[in-house]
């Protein structure tokens, strides 16, 4: 009797039956190694570094494109690879008999949503180009940039920082380019935002501007195939609710992806098998558009993601006022923050998109309206990667 092969039949059984079998491959926040349909994209940008593969740095460059192009799948995807091979080089030769150094750059990735405050991007960039750990207390600002200015200083390759999100709403683009102007000439960036070059403090004639445009619907039904095929049963998504998502979507992938992970869980709270139309259409109706990016809500601070998912929970009608709104989530279990707070929250997280104000009509009473607040955001999405951290 081979209980092993017994226990693998029976949880091959149960994978089988399960229609989400990976919510990673369906989040719209995850990113791939190699991202479909964007072998174009991925030459444009290695166009721009190859000096890095001559022992020169390139020039600084910025990179724009509408929401959901994939700009930061790809940067992301990009850097990792060629920071592999830059540490792999760095490697190589610190275990050679030969004395000498890597002409090699870093390649160093910053989410500036994360790491928005001066100590932490300095922080962060230091942390990735030396070997020994960087402390995240008990060190000035001063400090770390002296650092890091005489680590790349002393680094033969320098480095490649790529900085992400520049024109989110949560980001001082002027406080970025004054940190970016004030890397030494061993350090070269490459800025990734959705304004266009006109729009972007960061971009000077010196600065090279890289377009990555929207999805094709052709390529867009090859990332949602490709994802489902990773994160859903065998044949749970055919082609054509693939082409139904990404004629919705029109060349967003963030949005067809929030679309198609709404649709599994959909489809999985009811038992299906496989995603129908009911469900496709269901979940595009739950995904508000223009949405606000997942990756935005989860790099908000814990109180306010805790406020924004017992929202979601929130039983709430269009007379529900903001005050009322705030009133009821100070009520949920999880939220421990007195209701002037929670209040205070859904007004700032209005004026950054992630909610809408609504002015409320008051059947002809006097004085100013109330106003109540609205998801710009996909609440079936957000609770279940909100759980799944928890």
């Amino acid at each position: 009797m081979d209980i092993d092969a017994r226990i693998r039949r029976r949880r091959h059984r149960a994978d089988s039956q399960r229609l989400i079998r990976e919510y990673g491959a369906l989040s719209p926040v995850a990113h791939v190694e190699d991202p479909a349909g964007r072998g174009p994209v991925v030459e444009r940008l290695l166009d721009h570094l190859d000096p890095v593969f001559d022992s020169r740095l390139p020039r600084n460059a910025y990179v724009h494109g509408p929401f959901g192009a994939g700009k930061t799948a790809v940067v992301t995807a990009l850097f990792a690879r060629l920071d592999d091979l830059s540490v792999q080089s760095h490697s190589t030769i610190h275990t050679s008999t030969r004395a000498s150094a890597s002409t090699t750059p870093r390649f160093v990735y910053v989410d500036l949503r994360e790491t928005a405050s001066e100590f932490a991007f300095y922080r962060h960039v230091l942390d990735a180009v030396v070997d020994e750990t960087i402390p995240e207390h008990g060190i000035g600002t001063e400090e770390i940039r002296a650092r890091l200015h005489d680590a790349l200083t002393r680094s033969p390759g320098g480095a490649v920082v790529a900085v992400d999100h520049v024109g989110s709403p949560r980001v001082d683009a002027n406080a970025i380019r004054e940190r970016l102007d004030a890397l030494p000439d061993g350090a070269r960036w490459l800025a990734v935002g959705r304004p266009a070059p006109t729009e972007c403090p960061l971009v000077t004639a010196a600065v090279d501007a890289i377009r990555i445009d929207a999805y094709r619907r052709r390529v867009l039904i090859d990332v949602l195939m490709t994802r489902a095929s990773a994160g859903l049963a065998q044949g749970a998504l055919d082609h054509a609710l693939a082409r139904r998502i990404a004629d919705w979507a029109d060349g967003n992938a963030h949005d067809a992806l929030a679309a198609l992970f709404a649709a599994a869980e959909h489809a999985a709270e009811t038992d299906e098998a496989r995603l129908s139309e009911a469900d496709i259409d269901a979940a595009c109706r739950s995904v508000p558009r223009p949405a606000v990016s997942l990756g935005e809500m989860l790099a908000l601070s814990t109180n306010k993601q805790r406020v924004l998912r017992a929202l979601v929970d929130l039983d709430r009608d269009e007379g529900s006022s903001v005050t009322e709104t705030a009133e009821g989530i100070a009520d949920a279990d999880a939220v421990d923050l007195s209701t002037g707070t929670i209040e205070r929250y859904l007004y700032e997280l209005a004026e950054t998109g992630v909610l809408e104000r609504v002015r409320m009509t008051d059947g002809g009473g006097k004085g100013r309206s109330p106003s109540r607040v609205e998801l710009r955001f996909p609440p079936t999405v957000f609770q279940k990667l909100y759980d799944l951290r928890q």
